[in-house]
């Protein structure tokens, strides 16, 4: 299988995945994407919070491009329920904006990807990763569309809980 070829398929499942993230949440109002649908109590808009920051934005901007981790937010124990503070939304953030800051992560990340070949190391390693781990893009890429794909499945079971609605994986 060519570069090309590999490169297409990863670009390709990470697309489906962010697309089926946003297919989950379209059509919440706010009170339903603030509200924990599961007992560990996250919430839907947290999540998209979570993929805006703990995966577009630090794998594909901190850690293979370089960019500064300054997004990052503060730790705080009382708000943050357990969770890291990637999944934190304020109560007097819109909803929307989290989405649209998805989104433009989304775009900034696709002109990271469209600018780097596979084998490109990180920028921005963390010296504890076991060796190799996250030694070049294709594991980075692999990395980011598992952790999307497993969200979006929790994404399903949330938007089943709080409405009904029902994603048919074909």
């Amino acid at each position: 299988m060519t570069d090309d070829r590999i490169r297409s398929l990863l670009l390709g499942a990470l697309e489906a995945q962010r697309r089926h993230v946003l297919a989950a949440v379209d059509g919440l109002t706010d009170a339903q994407l603030r509200t924990p649908a599961l007992p560990s109590g996250w919430s839907p808009i947290g999540l998209v919070r979570h993929l805006t920051l703990g995966g577009e934005r630090y794998w594909l901007h901190s850690v293979m491009a370089g960019e500064a981790l300054d997004y990052w937010p503060e730790d705080r124990p009382e708000l943050d329920a357990g969770r890291p503070a990637d999944w934190r939304v304020e109560l007097d953030e819109p909803t929307d904006a989290v989405v649209q800051e998805y989104r433009s992560a989304i775009a900034r990340s696709n002109e990271i990807l469209a600018a780097m070949p596979l084998d490109a190391a990180p920028l921005r390693p963390e010296p504890d990763w076991p060796d190799g781990r996250f030694a070049d893009l294709a594991a980075v890429l692999m990395h980011v569309i598992l952790d999307a794909a497993t969200h979006a499945g929790h994404l399903d079971a949330a938007r089943e809980l709080i409405d009904g609605r029902q994603h048919l994986v074909l």
